[in-house]
């Protein structure tokens, strides 16, 4: 996850089970998320040594702390990094924590349960595309009015049970009023939930709203600003009660260090184009996740980077789009009980000695190919990759260099691809994913057609952008040696 600033805090810091045995620590949360807290000496000192060497003792379940400015603390799912003891001098260990809930403390057997779950992330805003903002000039009269109005917040429910708001948060200008009056705006998403679930399930859902962010805007996106209320974790104003606000910081795949900029023209679609049946598409991404999660994870690994050249992030886009297809097609070569019938003809005649062979080489004997696989993904959106001919040699080059990178097999090795042309095979098959993807979330055919009209950056995929990309020759060194560039500034003649 995303922070915005710097977290750095001093305390003292107990496990749950001993509060009197208190020790003072700083614990500093980074960018991204990794949490370490550093303490004087350790949690373990009034054992004797030869307790606290063992294995088990490296990991602690929570730790509690009250830190500056923030109050109470939680640590969830600790683990040593470094554990020293004193003997007579000062020492110091470091502890890594998994999550940090700032705002209030759990009992050692407590479970963390919530009922609200509120995040944004990197380019919400542009995404939403909704402000309460209203300017009005007046050039004549040297005078300029700022209004503001928040928005009304937008909510849907979800088939888990939950309920998903978009609303907005805002700053009002601060006195004295002399020479700046600013108001901001922030867009957020809050999930809801009237019975009490476990933190990992908001988690979960936030994770996968996330990757819809990440696709929506063909741009790796991060989390940020997330806090959680609980009904069993109440502050007290007079007589009233109200849910206290809990920050959360943890660790969260999508994070990327540099903080992405994103315009409208640039996204595949905004919440304007999806508003209507905005529900149905939450609700249709988030069941996807039951049966498409290995192809999202491949898909969104190659997004991220996570292949660090160029051959790896071709491999990730295959295996992923072959995955795609044996998620949503059962399709095989022939009938069950004409493979199984044929199968049981074939093992009749083999000889003992070489039945377990045959047996392992006929298991997945009914499977299709994968150049038949791709043709299936390519036939529903064939309008916008070219002609006849030209699918068909994509097809070949896919499948070729799939199987010399998997096989090494030196007959396959001048058909090959590589350096740029590898690069836009790449450029196709996020193409391909990006189609069934939004077929998925519930886009007709018409709706991906005006995508592909009004999204600047995916009509440069289709059309491979070859003829707008200015010769240079630190970019041929840099295709030549398959390394990935995660955004190149296309510069347009």
């Amino acid at each position: 996850m995303r922070l915005e600033e710097k977290y750095i805090k001093f305390g003292y810091f107990w496990l749950p089970e001993n509060q009197q045995n208190s020790i003072a620590g700083v614990l500093s949360i980074y960018d991204g998320g990794r949490a370490e807290l550093e303490i004087m000496g350790n949690f373990d000192e009034d054992k004797e040594i030869g307790f606290i060497c063992e294995h088990e003792n490296i990991r602690l379940k929570r730790i509690i702390g009250f830190v500056e400015d923030d109050g109470l603390v939680t640590l969830e799912n600790c683990i040593y990094l470094k554990k020293s003891f004193g003997f007579g001098n000062i020492t110091k260990s470091k502890i890594l924590a998994n999550t940090v809930l700032s705002g209030a403390e759990w009992g050692a057997d407590e479970i963390v349960t919530f009922n609200t779950f509120s995040f944004s992330v990197d380019c919400l805003d542009e995404w939403v595309e909704i402000s309460g903002i209203h300017v009005e000039s007046d050039w004549k009269n040297r005078s300029v009015s700022i209004s503001y109005n928040r928005p009304e917040k937008i909510n849907f429910i979800l088939d888990n049970g939950m309920e998903i708001e978009i609303n907005f948060h805002y700053t009002s200008p601060s006195f004295p009023h002399i020479k700046e009056a600013k108001i901001t705006q922030k867009a957020y998403f809050t999930l809801k939930s009237e019975e009490l679930r476990k933190l990992n399930d908001f988690i979960a859902i936030a994770y996968k709203i996330t990757n819809l962010m990440c696709f929506a805007m063909d741009k790796v996106v991060s989390i940020k600003n997330v806090s959680a209320t609980s009904s069993k974790k109440l502050d007290k104003l007079g007589e009233d009660e109200y849910p206290t606000e809990i920050k959360l910081f943890y660790q969260a795949i999508t994070f990327v260090e540099t903080v992405p900029k994103r315009h409208s023209f640039e996204m595949l679609f905004n919440f304007k184009i999806i508003r209507n049946n905005a529900q149905q598409i939450f609700n249709n991404w988030l069941n996807a996740y039951e049966y498409l999660s290995p192809a999202f994870s491949l898909y969104f690994s190659t997004q991220r980077g996570d292949q660090k050249y160029l051959d790896g992030r071709f491999l990730a886009l295959v295996q992923g789009l072959e995955t795609y297809h044996r998620r949503t097609s059962d399709e095989k070569l022939m009938k069950k009980e004409v493979y199984e019938s044929l199968v049981s003809k074939i093992l009749g005649a083999c000889p003992e000695e070489h039945l377990e062979w045959l047996k392992g080489r006929l298991m997945h004997g009914n499977e299709i190919t994968l150049s038949k696989r791709l043709k299936m993904l390519i036939e529903p959106f064939k309008c916008f990759l070219g002609t006849n001919s030209e699918r068909n040699k994509l097809l070949r080059q896919i499948v070729n260099t799939r199987n010399y990178l998997t096989h090494y097999d030196e007959n396959l090795k001048d058909k090959l691809v590589t350096g740029r042309d590898l690069w836009i095979l790449c450029l196709k098959m996020e193409v391909i994913f990006q189609f069934h993807f939004l077929h998925v979330i519930g886009f007709t055919t018409e709706d991906i057609k005006k995508t592909v009209e009004n999204c600047t950056k995916l009509k440069n995929k289709i059309e491979e952008i070859k003829k707008r990309i200015r010769p240079n020759k630190i970019f041929e060194f840099l295709f030549s040696n398959q390394i990935i560039i995660s955004d190149i500034n296309y510069i347009l003649v």
